[in-house]
């Protein structure tokens, strides 16, 4: 599968202050890229670099196959892109300003800007100074949208938007990605990657800590299982013993344990005995998140 975005030991630094180090990083035609990290760990930096908004201080990117520092125009001509910040003209109404990026494209389907209107739920009348963040965030991801770009480069694009727009958003990213377009989504809210990304990196610190398929990282945190038994329950011991089983609790006919990794021990262990309830709670990505960063990512407002 071609690669759409390469990065070879990709760096920047402003002055002494680090952005990114060392970032590797291949992004396959036609899939759904999660980029995830706290605020401030180099997901925006490294989106700027891809843009060649910013140059780098050492290392090097392709996009297409091109060189991002020798013709940055080849690449814009085939992008979407929806910075995490930004500012459009005041003056101008929702619709002026998305007919306004359509021209610079030489024009969009018409058809395809009005369903994204409508899915959106955006009122294209109103002046872009009148509208809440969220609206302005609906303007940002159909100007990013409407020209069917063959790489959507979004920079934490559910900021703002209600539960039920965000539902729609991501209804729009599958199908974009059902059409063989590529998507690079940057993150620090772990739903919204485990709902449209088919890979996942995490970024810490301006340095990659994992890269790996979505369900694949969910190895990463420890499952909670709950075994309620009839009659008299087993030994603790027998589960205690078992290969990435911790924290074994007994209450009567109840045992409660974590389970790092393959539950498959458990399982087979408890399957000997005359089992009334099983409960195994898969980890969700937030608490994959937090396994990989430690606590420090949640006084760094991780969420």
């Amino acid at each position: 599968m071609a690669a759409v975005i390469e990065t070879e030991k990709l760096t920047k630094y402003y002055g002494s202050h680090r952005g990114i180090v060392d970032v590797d990083l291949e992004v396959h035609e036609g899939e759904a890229f999660g980029f995830l990290g706290p605020n401030g760990a180099g997901k925006t930096t490294t989106i700027r670099l891809l843009l060649d908004l910013i140059r780098p201080t050492s290392g090097r990117a392709r996009v297409f196959g091109i060189e991002t520092t020798v013709d940055p125009g080849a690449i814009h001509r085939r992008i979407g892109y929806l910075p995490g910040e930004f500012a459009l003209y005041d003056n101008l109404t929702g619709g002026q300003t998305l007919a306004y990026f359509a021209n610079l494209r030489g024009g969009v389907d018409r058809r395809y800007q009005d369903e994204l209107i409508a899915r959106l739920d955006v009122d294209p009348s109103r002046k872009f100074r009148e509208y809440s963040r969220g609206n302005k965030q609906k303007i940002g991801l159909i100007i990013a949208l409407q020209h069917r770009p063959d790489l959507l480069l979004l920079d934490e694009p559910t900021a703002g938007l209600d539960p039920l727009i965000q539902q729609e958003f991501y209804a729009v990213i599958r199908e974009a990605k059902a059409e063989g377009r590529t998507v690079f989504l940057s993150s620090h809210i772990l739903s919204e990657v485990e709902k449209t990304c088919d890979r996942v990196a995490i970024i810490r610190e301006g340095r990659l800590a994992r890269v790996d398929r979505t369900d694949a990282l969910r190895d990463l945190a420890q499952h909670t299982v709950e075994i309620v038994f009839h009659g008299e329950r087993p030994p603790v011991e027998l589960f205690s013993t078992l290969p990435g089983v911790r924290d074994v609790v007994a209450d009567d006919h109840l045992i409660r344990m974590r389970v790092a990794g393959n539950i498959g021990a458990v399982v087979r262990t408890a399957a000997q005995f005359d089992i009334a309830d099983f409960v195994s709670r898969e980890p969700s990505l937030e608490e994959i998140f937090l396994a990989e960063y430690g606590r420090s990512a949640v006084e760094a407002g991780v969420r």
